[in-house]
């Protein structure tokens, strides 16, 4: 489970505008899993083409990111690498949820109820190698920037904004700000007007920004105690200890003093102990396997090329979108490309 620091994290919400110009490192996976679990049919049913190969990400791909360009964001995503060791349990709890969803899914489908179909489709979405694959391969014929991470995406897409390499990383996910990202751009490729589940009513979600600096600030607590705050809540890497909402985690841990200190508070208080040991949690958050690379590496990715046909023949030929549709996207991607290489001439013929 991602850890819940939402009622503790220092967030405005903002316009696309004012990401104008910058870059920002998107986590992939969390995106695709979005758009995979949005993008359906009434009763649940993923987009699929007449092979039988899910669509829906790319459809979500495809559009939502051709929107942030022409919004002037330049997005570079950030593909997940080989797991952490600590993160195997939670692999293996959301492989078992998922299978539970999918079952429930397709018994609210022989029983028609649609509703239930749907939002338990949404609940058994995963990530395949053909999901990934797919996604890479239109990002490249895009000309849209995309990095695979050693291990964690989000480790690697926030210590890109540590460096200064891009202005913010991209996630729903408040993992990044434990590992540092400067600023944490949520709701970037999901804002828009959305049903809440089980009720008639839509809401407007709008992008937020969450400042790193600003958290600790306002929450008067270093990194390393920002990161106990999570841990007592649970992160992708351990459980969280049960009964310690925001309020009380982040009390705990600005009276904490060492990792040592943690734990004896936590025995005194819920007479009980981590299930692991939390200075690895600790240390994955402070210091994680990232891919080292430079200034100069970030602006030849962004100066990639795009090629029209290549993304007519992929979503159209083989994936059979509209091709009416997809060359008008098309379009609107090119001319974009365009004024960019055109101000990139520009700035090196002054």
């Amino acid at each position: 489970m991602a850890v819940d620091l939402s009622k503790l994290v220092s967030k405005r919400k903002i316009e696309f505008e004012e990401l104008r110009g910058k870059t920002v490192a998107v986590d992939a996976f969390n995106v695709l899993y979005q758009f995979l679990s949005i993008i359906r049919q009434p009763d649940g049913t993923p987009l699929m083409d007449s092979h039988g190969n899910v669509t829906s990400h790319l459809s979500g791909l495809f559009y939502r990111t051709i929107e942030l360009i022409e919004y002037g964001i330049n997005p570079i995503y950030v593909f997940d690498g080989i797991p952490s060791v600590l993160k195997q349990k939670t692999i293996q709890a959301r492989m078992q949820r998922r299978k539970e969803q999918y079952e429930a899914w397709q018994k609210a489908k022989e029983e028609g109820n649609i509703e239930e179909a749907r939002l338990r489709a949404q609940g058994s979405t995963r990530i395949t190698d053909q999901v990934i694959g797919s996604a890479k391969e239109l990002l490249d014929l895009m000309g849209v920037a995309h990095i695979n991470a050693p291990s964690e995406g989000e480790a690697q897409a926030s210590y890109m904004s540590k460096k200064g390499l891009v202005y913010a990383t991209a996630s729903q996910d408040y993992d990044t700000l434990l590992f540092g990202s400067s600023y944490v751009v949520r709701n970037l490729t999901f804002s828009g007007r959305r049903k809440l589940p089980r009720k008639n009513v839509y809401i407007n979600v709008e992008p937020e920004l969450v400042s790193f600096k600003d958290t600790l600030a306002t929450l008067g607590v270093t990194h390393k105690q920002l990161i106990w705050t999570g841990i007592m809540l649970g992160t992708d890497f351990n459980m969280g200890i049960k009964g310690a909402g925001p309020k009380t985690a982040l009390k705990i841990a600005k009276a904490s003093k060492s990792i040592d200190d943690l734990k004896h508070q936590i025995k005194e208080k819920f007479d009980v102990e981590f299930e692991l040991d939390i200075k690895e949690v600790e240390d994955l958050f402070l210091n994680p396997e990232v891919k080292d690379i430079s200034k100069d590496d970030i602006e030849s990715m962004l100066s990639m090329s795009y090629n029209k046909d290549g993304i007519i023949k992929f979503m159209c030929r083989q994936h059979d979108f509209s091709e009416e549709r997809i060359s008008k996207q098309a379009e609107r991607l090119a001319s974009r490309k365009n004024e960019q290489r055109q101000k990139g001439i520009d700035k090196w013929l002054k």
